[in-house]
């Protein structure tokens, strides 16, 4: 049987700040699947901390890529929301990326996007002074428009936000930082993943 390849797209949620590399979600999702017996390679990625949509698109640009991939994973939006860059840039810039994504896929048969967290409950967020209701509301309306964009596209979305808002600023759910998830918040956003990754697999053409 052919290993099937992985890439992630995104930054500092994909690429796992402060945690180690067989700790972030892209990694736990593909050993997961690995143990229900899918051939799956662990995960290439392109994200970096700090990323917009358009710096991941830049990246993409100067990337050397090997496609198609058997699926490929899509979340951004976390910074261009932290800037207070305009939701019309993102929804523009979500939708090329999500193009591109297909490209590699080959199929959009192939291809899955993951929610923004809410990092408006973070202890980092009240340090900085911010109004977490507020940055939550931002949150959640940059996950509409990724989420329309998807459905445009019959791409399955999957809801992480939720897992990160009941997670909180718990000590166990976040690292050093008090900012990004840990190992234990990643495998609860693993979870919601699965079972979309695998029916992707399942039914995606040869």
């Amino acid at each position: 049987m052919n290993t099937a390849t992985y890439l992630a797209l995104g930054d500092s949620y994909t690429i796992g700040e402060g945690v180690e590399a067989d700790e972030r979600w892209p990694a736990q999702l593909a050993r997961r699947l690995r143990a229900h017996g899918v051939a799956l390679a662990d995960p290439a990625l392109v994200a970096t901390t700090g990323w917009t949509t358009d710096e991941l698109s830049a990246a993409m640009d100067a990337a050397t890529f090997a496609p198609p991939y058997a699926l490929v994973s899509l979340l951004i939006g976390v910074n261009n929301q932290y800037r207070g860059r305009p939701l019309d840039e993102y929804r523009a810039q979500f939708g090329a990326l999500l193009g591109r994504a297909v490209a590699l896929a080959g199929s959009p048969a192939r291809v899955f996007v993951v929610s923004i967290p809410d990092w408006g409950v973070t202890r980092f967020a009240r340090a900085e002074g911010r109004d977490g209701a507020a940055v939550g509301a931002e949150i959640d309306a940059f996950n509409a428009a990724a989420r329309a964009i998807a459905a445009d596209a019959g791409i399955p979305f999957v809801d992480v936000t939720a897992a990160s808002r009941d997670a909180g600023d718990a000590e166990a759910m976040l690292v050093a930082d008090g900012l990004h998830p840990s190992a234990a918040q990643y495998a609860l956003w693993t979870d919601e993943i699965v079972p979309v990754a695998r029916a992707l697999l399942a039914a995606a053409p040869a």
